[in-house]
């Protein structure tokens, strides 16, 4: 069983999902910021209501960001703390992955920038293009910033929370109503594993793209 984590996108979504690909039990509550009191009363929840054991348990995927400060935080912490109190491993899932691989399941889009407000006239960004069923970044992409009104001159779709607030082409698809669950983070979270990609507790570490991170909501207004 894979336990998945998502608190990243102004939600708390827990899932847990088997080996097969089967989804055994979710749930996400959405447009608040009580990850921090919800996450672990929704895990036995979950656990309660569809006779999941502990020893079932047989790694935990998350949200390592890049993204809001907060949540990944919650996501890392949670997901670490369980992993170690049981012995499992961790899969450490990209923000902008998800954001790609639920473009392409909701609107069949194989090959995207996915891009999420990174404030401070910034916006995350990640090109990814499907590969199997899978979205994966595009060879010799990485993830990194761009400035808002950066022009996007490639033939994609623009997607995540960040796409209005770059410059797209005229005619390019923008789908900005994007918010993985926990299930999509548990599909990557099994691809991994299955691909033996899976790391120890000590190892499952956030992504946040800026060494700035931390900075209060009046610095980030200054900036």
């Amino acid at each position: 069983m894979i336990l998945a984590l998502e608190s990243v996108f102004d939600q708390c979504s827990v899932a847990f999902v088997d080996l097969a690909g089967n989804v055994i039990a979710e749930q996400t509550l959405t447009g608040n910021r009580l990850q921090t009191q919800q996450i672990l009363p929704m895990i036995h929840a979950l656990m309660t209501a569809s006779s999941i054991d502990w020893s079932q348990l047989t790694a935990i995927a998350f949200n390592r960001g890049p993204g809001a400060f907060s949540g990944i935080r919650i996501n890392t912490a949670v997901a670490q703390a369980i992993a170690f109190a049981h012995d499992v491993p961790c899969l450490p899932i990209s923000s902008l992955q998800a954001i790609a691989q639920a473009a392409f399941e909701r609107h069949q889009s194989p090959h995207v920038l996915a891009l999420t407000d990174a404030r401070m006239n910034q916006v995350y960004a990640g090109e990814y293009a499907v590969s199997d069923g899978i979205m994966q970044l595009v060879a010799g992409a990485t993830e990194h910033l761009l400035d808002y009104d950066s022009v996007i001159d490639k033939d994609l779709a623009l997607v995540g929370n960040g796409a209005t607030l770059v410059n797209a082409q005229l005619g390019q698809s923008i789908f900005a109503d994007i918010r993985p669950s926990a299930v999509i983070i548990a599909k990557l979270g099994l691809t991994l594993y299955q691909q033996h990609q899976s790391v120890p507790a000590e190892l499952a570490l956030p992504v946040y793209l800026r060494n700035n991170a931390w900075k209060t909501l009046a610095e980030q207004q200054k900036a």
